[in-house]
Parts: C-alpha cells; sequence; structure tokens
C-alpha cells in the first residue's frame, strides 16, 4: 500500500502500473507509473520486483513538464 513513505520496497506489491507509450525500443530506459493511488509510484519498468519511489502528485506533475519542455537536458 502507498502511504507517506517515500518508496516501496517491492513495487510489485502495487498495482496498476503503466509505461508510457513514448516509450519504446529496446534501450531499456522506461519508467512505469501506478494508477489510483493519493501519490504517485514510479518505477524502473525492467525491475518489476524493484523499490519504487513514491511522490506527490504536484511533484509528478511538475517533473514531467520539466521532462515535455527539455528543462532536464540530455
Amino acid at each position: 500500500m502507498v502511504s507517506s513513505e517515500h518508496t516501496v520496497a517491492d513495487a510489485s506489491t502495487l498495482g496498476g502500473w503503466h509505461k508510457s507509450s513514448y516509450s519504446g525500443g529496446d534501450q531499456g530506459e522506461c519508467l512505469e507509473v501506478a494508477r489510483g493511488y493519493g501519490a504517485v509510484p514510479v518505477r524502473d519498468s525492467k525491475i518489476a520486483h524493484g523499490p519504487a519511489v513514491v511522490m506527490a502528485a504536484e511533484s509528478w506533475s511538475t517533473f514531467v513538464s520539466a521532462v515535455r519542455s527539455g528543462a532536464l537536458g540530455a
């Protein structure tokens, strides 16, 4: 269950994982986001049983906006 913690040790214990339609190919640089929680769990798609970082929805939105605008660089 997602709580106020900043990580979940085994991300596979959460449901509703979704990989972006922008993720493709075999580069292995894909994140997945779990839907249906008050906070936003994010994990490495290659490591389903690995940890997930959990952040406030507002923080996730800020991160996505920065990626889209190119503010994070290459």
